[in-house]
């Protein structure tokens, strides 16, 4: 039977209330998708050319540069010593981003620190596929994944909505400096000097 015979024989029969309303929605999202449409591109087309150019304007860090960024990033996403644990002055640095990663040991290159003294980890749920995220991680800092200490896996909460699921979580990487102290008191140094610099005025 073809589709017109049908819709003759049944045009008079009313639709069920929710495959009404899952009509109109989908009519809905439709319209919107298509009023949108030019929108998001020209965003994203805006968003390309916005970060190319801020690349382009970085070019390349010098030394001083990059020994102040990297202490800042270190004092925003690494271990800091406590006030009731004061000379635990280890350097911990933990993050799931890949460019801040690869930034924070271009400092550690920069600083002088050697590759030996430098432990890898990673952190990660149970239910993710924590082989897969060692080799990835290894292949983005260049580093031979039997160089990484065992994974840490993170138990699965199953009443926690996650976001970072799917092919595309790998975790985090922790960075660890063996005997590092007098590169944290450096970094301590660093931050003292920057935040004196420009004494607090009314802003």
């Amino acid at each position: 039977m073809s589709k017109s015979t049908a819709y003759l024989w049944t045009r008079h029969l009313p639709l069920a209330p929710d495959l009404v309303r899952r009509r109109r929605q989908a009519g809905q999202r439709a319209r919107a998708d298509a009023q949108w449409r030019v929108h998001r591109a020209a965003r994203d087309a805006a968003r390309a050319e916005t970060v190319a150019a801020a690349a382009r304007w970085v070019r390349q860090l010098r030394y001083r540069e990059l020994v102040l960024i990297g202490a800042a990033i270190y004092w925003c996403e690494g271990g800091k010593a406590k006030p009731w644990r004061p000379h635990d002055c280890r350097i911990k640095f933990v993050n799931s981003d890949p460019m801040l990663v690869g930034l924070f040991l271009r400092f550690l290159d920069a600083l002088g620190v050697p590759a030996a003294d430098r432990r890898y980890r990673v952190s990660i749920h149970e239910t993710a596929d924590a082989p897969a995220a060692v080799r990835w991680w290894a292949g983005v800092i260049g580093v031979p994944a039997e160089r990484f200490q065992p994974t840490s896996l993170k138990r699965h909460r199953p009443l926690t909505t996650r976001k970072n699921v799917g092919a595309d979580y790998r975790g985090c990487l922790t960075v660890h400096v063996v005997g590092a102290s007098r590169v944290y008191w450096r970094i301590e140094g660093i931050m003292k000097g920057m935040t004196d610099e420009d004494p607090a005025r009314d802003r």
